[in-house]
């Protein structure tokens, strides 16, 4: 609703993952060159983890997009309830019928993943929400990881969760797994600066040439953020609505302190920002 009110031309700060308003931020790019970099050396299974917020599912869809022509994809975004489940779902995307042999399907995953090899295609599975899968579903995980020709894994494997993933794989239970996992990547919150420079790219990107938020307000978000994107984004879209209600055209400390006050996640001390960032007025 304030778009035009700002000179807006689309919304900046949607919690929806968009890739158009993707931002080079460090440890997002070595995330994808690592997950990349590992498919192209052909590792078997992967992991990216994240704290809540930190831009797992916009990395996932940067990868995907980024994806070289030789890898056919499946993508699972719902967590498996047991090991079947998870296989039959592996086998429906690989276009495969399950009449109820379990040892069939097992057979017709290998021979199709056998079938595309040979025509010079892999197969890569993303598996979304990881830290959510059974013990089960895990397992059945390093099994699939283990099928492979004599030189080359047959399926490349992505899993994508938060840390509690890293928790669940260090039991006793699931060691074979975690030793699997060749390579891992990390997404991390935003420091400072990378807080204060991702508003402002978000915002141009969005059609605002000059920026909305001071140097100071777009501090006070990243603190109070904790620098976790997904924060960013509800506090500077708060405090837009702010502003736009009153009819400003600037913002000003009060916004923020409203986004501030309205998001439960968000640090809650009345001063301890302003205080920390040192100013007495914006």
């Amino acid at each position: 609703m304030y778009l035009s009110h700002f000179g807006l031309h689309s919304a900046p700060f949607l919690l929806t993952p968009n890739t158009a308003l993707f931002h080079a931020l460090p440890s997002h790019l070595t995330a994808i060159d690592t997950l990349l970099a590992g498919l192209a050396m052909g590792d078997g299974i992967m992991q990216l983890s994240g704290e809540v917020g930190t831009g797992k599912t916009l990395i996932c869809r940067m990868l995907i997009n980024r994806l070289p022509s030789q890898f056919d994809l499946v993508y699972l975004p719902t967590p498996a309830q047991c090991g079947m489940t998870l296989q039959v779902a592996l086998a429906s995307e690989l276009g495969l019928k399950f009449d109820g042999d379990r040892h069939r399907l097992t057979v017709d995953i290998h021979d199709q993943l056998l079938q595309r090899k040979a025509n010079g295609h892999a197969v890569v599975v993303v598996i979304d929400e990881a830290q959510a899968l059974t013990d089960d579903a895990l397992e059945m995980i390093r099994l699939l990881g283990n099928l492979e020709t004599e030189f080359e894994k047959l399926l490349h494997i992505v899993l994508i969760g938060q840390p509690e993933l890293d928790q669940r794989l260090a039991h006793h239970q699931l060691r074979q797994l975690q030793q699997r996992i060749t390579l891992r990547a990390t997404l991390l919150p935003l420091n400072e600066a990378e807080a204060v420079a991702y508003i402002e790219h978000r915002l141009l990107l969005s059609g605002r040439c000059t920026g909305l938020f001071s140097i100071a307000q777009a501090r006070a978000i990243w603190f109070a953020s904790g620098g976790i994107p997904r924060l960013i984004n509800q506090l500077a879209h708060k405090s837009l609505l702010a502003a736009y209600s009153q009819q400003r055209h600037s913002l000003c400390r009060q916004d923020i302190n409203i986004a501030i006050t309205d998001t439960v996640a968000a640090r809650q001390s009345s001063c301890m920002w302003w205080r920390w960032l040192g100013w007495k007025y914006l």
